[in-house]
């Protein structure tokens, strides 16, 4: 029985829009998480808090970094590895001269 009630709090009907409903589903969207949108009993779309959403993105992003950086590192060897040294004289760069920014200049 809690699937069924889990399932009928996180649904909503195209029809209750068309009902003029829109401002309280928005509001229940922010105050209780996503909802899934039927039309015709079948799921159309997701509702979300921009927050959500950001947060949805992020995760996303982190794990294709995550993957890209397990990938790299799967295909490291020694013919393809640069030394520290070695970089800041390609790029004729000294990393010690180099002041650290705050979490503040990020955002």
């Amino acid at each position: 029985m809690d699937l069924v009630k889990e399932i009928t709090r996180k649904t909503v009907s195209i029809s209750e829009f068309n009902r003029g409903l829109a401002g309280r589903i928005f509001d229940d969207v922010k105050e209780n998480g996503s909802k899934i949108v039927l039309k015709n009993n079948v799921p159309e779309c997701v509702l979300m808090s921009p927050d959500e959403y950001i947060r949805l993105i992020d995760e996303l992003e982190d794990a294709k970094d995550l993957l890209l950086a397990e990938k790299r590192l799967a295909n490291m060897n020694d013919d393809n590895i640069v030394s520290m040294e070695e970089f800041e004289k390609e790029f004729n760069i000294d990393f010690d001269k180099i002041e650290p920014i705050s979490e503040d200049e990020i955002e």
